[in-house]
């Protein structure tokens, strides 16, 4: 799937807009959903979703076709100005073949771009959607957990990213922490590690060169990290990278008494590649208020004594 040579930016989201809340993964609790479209409204937002959306089909959010179906009307909806994911869990990749005339039809997206947004399973919608259709997307909170919590959301930005500033700064009471000193300027790219590395060799096959990768996860033990982050490199998927940026990596312990940490496990992997390395940004699978990253923008990372993420340019336009 060629990328296309101009990047392509959602129009910005403003207080008072409609927002489309869909299930391409998991299956959805209806009172799950309910608490986070209570969060978005208090922010402003008018949320919208469909009923099949409380579909199920074993541990899908509905079959196939209605996912499919969702998503693409989501889009064409002219009254919607963004799509927020409720949820992740796992079955994003069974889209991606309906990507398609036939199915979801890219070219309609590229007509009718909106902000998408998610993280976990929907990295592979993410990344997707800005290696085919060079779509700034949106690696965000989501709608049952994040939207639903007191803390949930990191408010400054969310705002920074979907209403359009030209440029901001991820910095301190970010949670990152240096492991490799340096400076390093890229587009922002990456997502969920489990979900970058499945879509390896596939046609959805991850676009790293250039960039700076932000890498997270949860729940996975230091060794499935280590062999993860290791068939990235003999994959040749570092080759090119500027930068790289760990997440809170969230529950990733072997157990309690383990007498070694996860930033000595991925230092092992990516400390010979001559970029700079934090660890520990709160984005993804984290604790609390979880930072907004858009996808396929200008970013600089600079490592030293603390860590700096900026954004450079606009996610959004107008």
């Amino acid at each position: 799937m060629a990328s296309i040579p101009t990047r392509i930016k959602p129009p910005s989201l403003r207080r008072g807009d409609k927002v489309a809340v869909v299930a391409p993964a998991s299956n959805i609790k209806r009172d799950a959903l309910e608490k986070g479209c209570y969060g978005l409204r208090n922010l402003g937002y008018e949320p919208v979703f469909s009923e099949s959306i409380f579909d199920r089909d074993l541990y899908f959010a509905g079959s196939i076709q209605r996912r499919v179906r969702e998503l693409e009307e989501m889009f064409l909806r002219e009254d919607v100005r963004a799509i927020i994911c409720a949820r992740g869990g796992y079955g994003s990749n069974y889209l991606l073949p309906g990507l398609s005339p036939a199915a979801l039809n890219l070219k309609k997206i590229l007509n009718h771009p909106k902000i998408f947004a998610g993280h976990s399973d929907l990295t592979s919608l993410l990344t997707t959607f800005t290696d085919a259709l060079n779509l700034v997307t949106f690696h965000t909170p989501m709608v049952n957990k994040d939207f639903a919590a007191e803390d949930g959301v990191d408010l400054a930005s969310w705002r920074s990213a979907v209403e359009g500033s030209n440029e901001w700064e991820i910095g301190a009471g970010s949670g990152a922490r240096p492991l490799i000193p340096g400076q390093a300027e890229g587009t922002l790219y990456g997502g969920c590690l489990s979900i970058l590395v499945a879509g390896m060799g596939t046609h959805y096959d991850i676009q790293t060169a250039g960039t700076i990768l932000f890498l997270e996860d949860v729940a996975a033990k230091p060794f499935q990290i280590d062999r993860m982050l290791m068939q990235m490199k003999l994959a040749g998927k570092f080759k090119g990278v500027r930068g790289i940026v760990f997440g809170e990596m969230l529950d990733c312990v072997q157990h309690s008494t383990q007498d070694y940490t996860l930033e000595e496990v991925v230092m092992r992997v990516v400390g010979d590649l001559g970029i700079p390395v934090a660890f520990g940004l709160r984005s993804g699978h984290v604790t609390r208020a979880n930072i907004t990253l858009p996808f396929g923008v200008r970013a600089q990372l600079e490592v030293s004594g603390d860590v700096k993420l900026t954004i450079l340019e606009a996610a959004t336009a107008g």
